[in-house]
């Protein structure tokens, strides 16, 4: 695959560190079978806290989307569009 399609397509968790809700978001990306994506902490970076501070863990998608805490597996996969 061409890295520039890759990249499109790669997925974004912004999480904090010391998150329950986040280590369960990294538990259902696994279930969900999420081949890649990053993890963002936003501690430390004003810009991210202000964004995401009270949302996080948020899934982004390669084209900006992105799915707002509780997700499951199954709207992890019907978001990506994935069976």
């Amino acid at each position: 695959m061409p890295s520039n399609e890759r990249l499109r397509m790669a997925c974004i968790l912004f999480q904090r560190d010391h998150c329950l809700l986040c280590d369960e978001a990294l538990a259902v990306l696994a279930e969900a079978r999420l081949p890649e994506f990053d993890s963002v902490f936003i501690d430390d970076d004003a810009y991210l806290e202000a964004r995401y501070g009270l949302r996080v863990p948020v899934l982004r998608d390669g084209n900006g989307r992105e799915l707002d805490w509780p997700f499951d597996a199954v709207r992890v996969r019907a978001f990506l569009g994935k069976p």
